[in-house]
């Protein structure tokens, strides 16, 4: 195998497939990326298992040339030592070659470096996956969907279904939902499929949240392929692969409150700095809570106590209370995080009581709910 790559191209696709790998893994070959060179292009692969990332570079590129092919072949190279390198070489074009198969030189103007490889052929395959249950996506809508659920899903292993996000194709609908069982987070957004598809599936919100970071911010199509244990997300030149979690997600639909007592419209980033100033005596508590009283048609109190460092109150102004006055507590990290999710200005909050969930929405946008359980105080 010997090309001459770019090396801004370069950096990018092996930045792109070391998200996938782990340095605790007990295959040692799963420590290294995999370069497959033929006539088309190099295919990068990293992987630990549980995720697979490809990133293919072509020959050529929107009439440009990216990649010089000498002679096609392959090899796996340690993942941390190669990233490192390829960061640091000195000049915008990289020459790759491999020495007998198990090592490799690197080059890059005066720079020169042999690195010890892996066969190509242990390295594990991919899943094969067939093009069955299909559906596109625009990237920038699926970023947006991944960034306003998976923050909500659980970081304990004790309820494993917990920590992923599950997906739902309903009449023509996507309905992305996550919660860590104190609170939810939901978005739904319509898909070019069938009325009669139904398909359901949680993917890890670990996964989502490498995908997000390696989707370009453009209304490029994703293509999501579904199966059984798998599910694929291709993009123009990546493929991430990642494992589906198994098990009964809870229904969540009796989770959200059809009647209300109370509904407040407000400005959300004047709220979201008053939480955010209150939370500052509280940060220390364990849950980080925060009170929350009506007064009148027009104003809230935004308070929190804690008894060794102080107390902090504030009022603010709103546009409407409908219903009766009201007084709740909750997690301050809780709501803004809530509230960073929920795109609009103005933010509707409906209550139906002090220890009952209650909902956040933007009036703007419809389609992304949020649900946050309220904590008990003295």
């Amino acid at each position: 195998m010997q090309f001459i790559i770019q090396r801004n191209r370069l950096i990018s696709s092996v930045q792109h497939v070391m998200r996938a790998v782990s340095s605790r893994t007990t295959i040692p070959i799963l420590t290294g990326i995999k370069i497959v060179a033929d006539h088309d292009g190099i295919t990068f692969t990293g992987s630990d298992s549980d995720v697979s990332i490809e990133s293919f570079i072509p020959v050529e590129e929107d009439g440009d040339q990216l990649i010089e092919m000498k002679s096609p072949g392959g090899i796996v190279l340690n993942a941390r030592f190669f990233g490192d390198i390829v960061k640091k070489l000195p000049m915008d074009t990289v020459e790759i070659t491999t020495e007998d198969g198990r090592h490799v030189l690197i080059k890059s103007g005066k720079a020169e470096f042999h690195l010890n490889g892996f066969d190509p052929a242990e390295y594990p395959h991919l899943p094969q996956i067939s093009n069955e249950d299909t559906f596109s996506i625009p990237s920038d809508l699926l970023k947006t969907m991944i960034r306003q659920t998976v923050f909500a899903v659980s970081t304990s292993e004790i309820r494993p279904i917990l920590t992923g996000v599950k997906w739902e194709i309903k009449n023509g609908q996507l309905i992305c939902v996550a919660t860590d069982s104190h609170r939810l987070a939901r978005k739904t957004s319509p898909v070019d499929v069938p009325q009669e598809v139904h398909y359901q599936t949680v993917i890890p919100g670990k996964s989502l949240l490498e995908l997000s970071k390696i989707l370009d911010d453009n209304d490029q199509q994703v293509s999501i392929v579904m199966t059984e244990n798998q599910i694929l997300f291709k993009s123009k030149n990546i493929h991430f692969y990642t494992r589906r979690l198994e098990g009964n997600y809870p229904d969540t639909s009796r989770l959200i409150p059809t009647d209300y007592k109370t509904n407040i419209t407000l400005d959300g980033k004047l709220f979201n700095d008053a939480i955010d100033r209150a939370s500052l005596l509280a940060r220390e508590e364990r849950n980080n809570v925060v009170k929350l009283i009506s007064m009148g048609d027009h104003l809230l109190e935004i308070s929190s106590n804690t008894p060794e460092i102080g107390h902090v109150s504030e009022e603010i102004p709103i546009e409407s209370l409908e219903g009766e006055e009201l007084t709740i507590s909750f997690s301050a990290k809780y709501m803004m995080e809530a509230l960073r999710a929920v795109d609009g200005t103005n933010i509707m909050i409906s209550f139906t009581g002090a220890m009952r969930p209650f909902i956040i929405r933007s009036a703007e946008d419809p389609s992304i709910l949020q649900l946050i359980l309220p904590v008990r105080t003295a």
